[in-house]
């Protein structure tokens, strides 16, 4: 069904709010771009499998799942600003706990920090979605992404520059982190209201996952393809030769291309009737990029030009999905909209480092890129369906 807003909101943009906001969510960039391939790294040199380190990191979607329902609880009862800030110093004390901890510590430290990190996405969308007027939404939540972006990519080169030893990463990114809380602190009477806690919140939001169905199925497939990339990534890099500053550079080339495709795919979904055709346009030019990394895998340049296209395509399903929440909901309804659009990103995180993991394994370097195709490939099949379905019911 084409969309349709189905409620009113502001009409002023409130830039202390958004930017506050956007503020926290760089947060999850940069610990996402660093931290992970980081902590890939730390494994890889102390001899774990693929499996082990895709394990590991898919603790991060069972945190992620585990804390989607409790975001607006936590919001309602103790407000938005106190819970994030509560959030960003919880997610900088894990991150840093991982350089003093043996790695069987490891796995709560990754489900304490993820389960602050999704706090942080649903609280920081909700507060964007809800501060950002429906006629310029598509823009607001474009440089949402492309700031969340600038993080992601920022994170790879700052590792690719201070490298895998010693106790400088985490420091350098707890710094970051905690410096995120001041804009936060400093918007904390703009903050929306969330509505009052309901004891059937836990279960109330998940209906909202098959509302939007090939929405919600894009952020899963993002999740997956997103998390376990990062993660497994500089591991393909080096089994095909490349060294770690070369395929954490690489990484950034994703990244950049994310910075700059997110506004222009958010101004072009405020002018589609429906937004499943350009989600499915970028699973399509997904599934391709993929399939054509291990033809390219030995020259770098080329890898670099595949990857910038791949990687701002790709996010397009995180936030033209986004923007299609935002178009249909308002209020309590949005923060649990948010909470099941989280939630499904966060069972993407769990499914795609062991898929990815465990095709490393079983067929050497190329099924990195075999197992991410794969989960393009699923959500062509459901878009097939759903669209045929919809032409068939007239």
């Amino acid at each position: 069904m084409p969309e349709a807003p189905v409620h009113a909101a502001a009409t002023e943009m409130r830039w202390l709010a958004i930017g506050a906001a956007i503020a926290s969510i760089s947060v999850v960039g940069v610990a996402i771009g660093l931290g992970v391939p980081l902590l890939s790294v730390i494994l890889e040199t102390r001899g774990y499998s693929a499996t082990s380190i895709g394990a590991n990191t898919a603790v991060a979607g069972l945190a992620s799942i585990a804390a989607a329902p409790f975001a607006t609880i936590l919001a309602a009862r103790f407000g938005v600003v106190a819970t994030m800030l509560v959030m960003i110093l919880l997610g900088g004390l894990s991150f840093v706990g991982f350089y003093f901890t043996p790695f069987w510590a490891w796995f709560p430290l990754r489900a304490v920090l993820h389960f602050a990190l999704t706090v942080l996405f649903i609280l920081s969308e909700f507060w964007i979605s809800a501060s950002a007027p429906p006629s310029r939404r598509g823009l607001v939540l474009g440089l949402y992404a492309t700031v969340l972006s600038l993080g992601f990519a920022f994170g790879p080169w700052l590792f690719a520059q201070v490298g895998s030893s010693g106790f400088l990463p985490f420091g350098i990114t707890f710094c970051l982190v905690m410096l995120a809380s001041i804009p936060v602190f400093a918007a904390r009477g703009q903050t929306p209201d969330i509505g009052a806690p309901s004891k059937h919140r836990i279960t109330g939001f998940a209906r909202y996952i098959w509302m939007v169905p090939m929405a919600t199925a894009a952020v899963l497939v993002f999740g997956a393809v997103e998390t376990g990339g990062f993660a497994l990534f500089p591991v393909y890099g080096a089994r095909i030769g490349y060294t770690e500053a070369d395929a954490a550079l690489l990484l950034t080339a994703v990244g950049l291309g994310n910075v700059l495709l997110q506004i222009p795919l958010g101004l072009l979904s405020d002018r589609m009737r429906d937004r499943r055709h350009l989600l499915v346009a970028c699973a399509l030019i997904g599934l391709a990029g993929v399939l054509v990394l291990p033809h390219v895998a030995g020259n770098w340049h080329a890898s670099a030009a595949v990857l910038f296209i791949w990687g701002g395509v790709v996010a397009g399903l995180y936030t033209i999905g986004l923007a299609h929440l935002g178009a249909r909901l308002s209020g309590h309804d949005l923060a649990s909209a948010n909470s099941a659009f989280v939630l499904c990103y966060g069972i993407g995180m769990l499914l795609g480092p062991q898929a990815i993991g465990i095709g490393m394994d079983a067929f050497g370097p190329d099924g990195f890129a075999w197992s991410i195709a794969m989960f393009f490939a699923a959500y062509l099949a459901l878009a097939a369906y759903r669209l045929a379905a919809r032409r068939v019911r007239g």
